[in-house]
């Protein structure tokens, strides 16, 4: 397994990050204990989850799927860079979602508890709230930090200026603030190149990438789930990518690589990406990410892959302005 640091700290992260997601509404409790295993089998040091994640509100059913995991012991805990995120709804009652310092503050009581552990590794906030001031926000992730239960503070769903300012309010604080930015990006989805990405490199945060194969749509087999039941997302990126599809699948015979060994590879050729998310559902679909990270793109075939999925044109203001 590779390693890397996550943007500017110095914590060492592997080049992969288990994505959590689809513990519980898709994949066994059992089948998410061995897939945590193996992946720190793999080398894989980095899990990422959420308080909402399960999709039955208040429950965290996906964060205490993990926490029972960590109570197996076998340093379980000590081995794994924990990520959960905060901001989704987490009941019906005021003050339950979004990141006032009282839902920071109890979230985090509630997850902790949820997870069996007494600390958060990587505490992200799950999306910008536009009516919580920064100094609110700061000064409660401050007591967090002070208390020992949280070490790194991320954010995810951010625009470029929101990160901006989220720095900048924090280096008036002389606080370390954000060091890492968790948004979608993959060949198809680029939009972040514009002004996120510019703004991680210029401010240190590592970029980590979810939905890097678009759902699935990158892995070469969207022919084939056209043909069948799938989800309404999955099906519309088929209808409105179909064309663009064929010819990444017919570029990859060439290389003669899976595509999405070659989709993961060039999310991974970004010098500000971190590590890409995988979710997997099953086994298989973790031990098939790993060809992704020995592969390396030359430039004739990064240019080959911008000239199928182009991208926005470079970052902001060049893409659009001279």
């Amino acid at each position: 397994m590779q390693y890397t640091r996550l943007g500017r700290t110095a914590l060492k992260v592997s080049r992969l990050c288990l994505g959590t997601m689809n513990f519980g509404p898709h994949t066994t409790e059992p089948d998410s204990f061995a897939i945590m295993d193996r992946a720190l089998a793999l080398g894989i040091n980095f899990f990422d989850t959420a308080n909402v994640y399960g999709w039955k509100t208040g429950e965290g059913i996906t964060e205490q799927i993990v926490g029972r995991w960590f109570a197996q012991g076998g340093g379980r805990r000590d081995k794994v860079v924990l990520a959960t995120k905060l901001y989704g709804t987490m009941g019906d009652w005021p003050n339950q979602s979004r990141l006032s310092a009282l839902h920071i503050r109890r979230a985090c009581e509630h997850s902790l508890r949820r997870m069996q552990t007494d600390h958060i590794d990587l505490y992200q906030m799950h999306h910008i709230d536009r009516d919580a001031p920064w100094d609110e926000i700061w000064q409660a992730m401050e007591l967090l930090v002070q208390q020992g239960k949280v070490l790194y503070i991320g954010s995810s769903n951010f625009a470029g200026w929101h990160i901006a300012r989220a720095c900048e309010a924090a280096k008036a604080r002389h606080f370390l603030g954000l060091v890492s930015e968790q948004s979608i990006y993959n060949l198809i989805d680029r939009t972040i190149e514009l002004e996120v990405i510019p703004a991680c490199a210029a401010y240190g945060l590592g970029v980590i990438p979810w939905s890097p194969l678009k759902g699935g749509a990158l892995g070469g087999h969207h022919r084939e789930t056209a043909g069948r039941r799938a989800g309404e997302v999955q099906q519309r990126n088929i209808q409105k990518h179909g064309e663009k599809l064929d010819r990444f699948v017919g570029f990859c015979k060439e290389l003669g690589h899976a595509p999405a060994d070659v989709a993961l590879a060039w999310v991974l050729s970004n010098p500000v990406v971190t590590c890409p998310i995988v979710g997997p559902r099953t086994m298989a679909h973790l031990e098939g990410a790993l060809a992704g990270l020995e592969l390396v793109l030359d430039k004739p075939t990064l240019a080959k892959l911008d000239e199928i999925f182009p991208g926005p044109g470079g970052p902001a203001p060049e893409a659009y302005a001279w």
